[in-house]
């Protein structure tokens, strides 16, 4: 898979493994010599394929505090990213990046290509999603956050290729940075994720998500409870508790999931309910690949991985009564859970690892 290259691998954080992770532990897999280089590193959080390498961490780790509250430091995180310094006979620098990972400085003649997860969310957009709506604190934050932009898309120049993860962070790219690029979707784990034989549901619906507020788990949370349906939540994050306090007695959450658990769910489920905005959204390709319809909200990378009325069904405003009108539609639709896994299944790991090499070949002239 090389060629001979001398790779060096850039990754914003290592601290889970999330839709981001998955994607860097296939790139590890196809180049195991390459070194890592990333901003933090918690190895326990992480797969074998990603710690079974030489992983250098940034200056930050050092700091007190860093580990747990590394979002505190992003204005020092474009000063960190570009503090490595890659050896100087390195061919090619594979960057995933949805923050700074991308700005990492490649020695003289390497050529870059960036897995682009997004560019930077809390400089270009939902600025009141990530900070909150004071006033007072998002002005004092825009001067920091105008910096960023200035900074990021300074540092989209030192990437040769772009490689976006769906059409709708290509126009995000175009739209930013000034570039063009080319798609290739993430992984989804097909072999893993699979309907449970006999099919059929156990009377709830899912979400499985992250519980902060872009993700909008609370119009769910508020949906539900007014129509008394069960719901069930896997996930945790800072909105836990205030989803707590909005819920009814049908909507219970689960917490923390381990992947065995979770396929377990989506095999149990009736739907998946995806109320949030996404860049691309591994989680309905799952559902999917177990043969579960999923109920999403019809924006961003959502209209790329569900096929309205086939895989699926949209809901095109944000609130508890065009989701509810969504869950009522989908109740009385017959799916075909064959034809749901089949769409699932184009999103493989194959596919993804094949697709990328192929934009790497091409870069490098192989």
């Amino acid at each position: 898979m090389t060629a001979g290259w001398k790779v060096a691998l850039s990754h914003d954080w290592l601290n889970g493994m999330r839709g981001g992770e998955r994607c860097l532990e296939w790139i590890c897999k196809a180049y195991p010599q390459a070194d890592l280089y990333t901003l933090l590193y918690r190895p326990e959080m992480v797969t074998a394929p990603i710690r079974e390498r030489a992983v250098h961490a940034s200056f930050l780790q050092r700091l007190p505090g860093f580990r747990n509250h590394y979002r505190w430091f992003l204005p020092f995180f474009p000063a960190a990213i570009e503090a490595f310094r890659l050896p100087p006979e390195t061919n090619l620098v594979l960057s995933t990046s949805h923050c700074v990972a991308k700005g990492i400085i490649p020695p003289k003649g390497a050529k870059h290509l960036c897995y682009c997860f997004t560019p930077m969310r809390y400089a270009w957009s939902m600025q009141e999603d990530y900070f909150g709506r004071n006033p007072v604190k998002l002005a004092v934050l825009n001067m920091e956050l105008s910096r960023l932009r200035r900074w990021d898309r300074a540092a989209s120049s030192r990437v040769d290729h772009f490689v976006a993860i769906s059409r709708y962070i290509q126009d995000r790219i175009r739209a930013c940075y000034g570039r063009e690029s080319t798609v290739v979707y993430p992984p989804v784990a097909t072999d893993y994720f699979t309907p449970a034989a006999g099919g059929g549901h156990d009377g709830f619906d899912l979400i499985v998500s992250a519980l902060v507020p872009y993700k909008r788990v609370d119009l769910a949370v508020q949906a539900y409870t007014q129509s008394g349906y069960p719901l069930k939540i896997s996930g945790v994050g800072t909105e836990l508790e205030t989803l707590r306090r909005q819920a009814g007695p049908n909507v219970e959450f689960l917490g923390r999931v381990p992947d065995e658990g979770v396929r377990s769910l989506y095999r149990r489920c009736r739907f998946l309910v995806f109320p949030g905005e996404e860049d691309f959204g591994i989680v309905p390709l799952e559902a999917q690949a177990c043969g579960k319809p999923v109920l999403a909200y019809g924006a961003g990378g959502a209209l790329e991985t569900v096929v309205d009325g086939v895989t699926g069904v949209y809901f095109n405003t944000r609130t508890p009564g065009a989701l509810l009108s969504a869950v009522e539609h989908a109740a009385a639709q017959s799916w075909d859970a064959v034809a749901i896994r089949r769409h699932a299944e184009q999103f493989s790991a194959q596919r993804f690892v094949d697709g990328l090499q192929a934009e790497i070949n091409r870069l490098m002239g192989a």
